[in-house]
């Protein structure tokens, strides 16, 4: 049922996120949200389930912000972009799963989804939960996606749709490069105050 299966998730976002997945366990789960250990496996089958069902949530769920971000009254198409780009990058934050599922990444802490198992006789709950995750390529393309649909109107007749699928995925990577390697606080300026950032050394030919 959709309301177990939704209470199962809450619970296992809870407990998650106060240790590791590796620490996280099935049993502690179905009790927090009062079912029973055998109707949890039911509804996603296996541990390996439950963090794929995490994971098309987080999935599902950043792709809804992107919806949001695009539906900003805004005059200027550019504007709402960049929303879209700001959430992209607030959203992601460290130890989430979005940002694991953006960047490929997965560490011990997150339920690193492994490859589906499920047969064609298991239950209907267990092949939803076994569905195929989507990869970082996959997750950047439908956001661009939902970004040109949303921007085609407005942008039209100045921009080539082309150009405007382009400029909405140019965007978007700059805002999973920011995920992937942030910008130093201050800048430059700060890191060489700290001793950080230096100009050419002597040795190195400096003068």
């Amino acid at each position: 049922m959709p309301e177990v299966r939704a209470a199962l998730l809450i619970a296992a976002e809870a407990h998650l996120a106060r240790r590791p997945w590796s620490a996280v366990r099935m049993g502690e789960v179905a009790a927090s949200a009062g079912v029973s250990r055998q109707t949890l496996y039911n509804e996603f089958g296996s541990k390996e389930g439950l963090a794929r069902a995490l994971a098309r949530q987080a999935s599902d769920g950043y792709l809804a912000g992107i919806e949001r971000a695009l539906a900003r009254p805004a005059t200027d198409p550019r504007e709402r972009l960049r929303a879209a780009a700001d959430w992209t990058v607030a959203a992601a934050r460290p130890g989430t799963l979005l940002r694991s599922l953006l960047t490929g990444c997965w560490g011990d802490p997150l339920p690193a989804p492994r490859p589906a198992r499920a047969t064609a006789t298991a239950p209907a709950a267990q092949r939803r939960a076994e569905l195929p995750l989507p990869g970082p390529g996959d997750l950047l393309a439908a956001a661009r996606d939902r970004a040109v649909a949303a921007l085609d109107e407005s942008a039209r007749p100045r921009t080539d749709p082309r150009e405007l699928a382009r400029e909405c995925e140019c965007v978007l990577r700059l805002a999973l490069s920011r995920i992937v390697a942030p910008p130093v606080v201050g800048g430059a300026e700060a890191g060489r105050r700290r001793g950080r950032v230096t100009g050419p050394s002597r040795r190195a030919g400096g003068r």
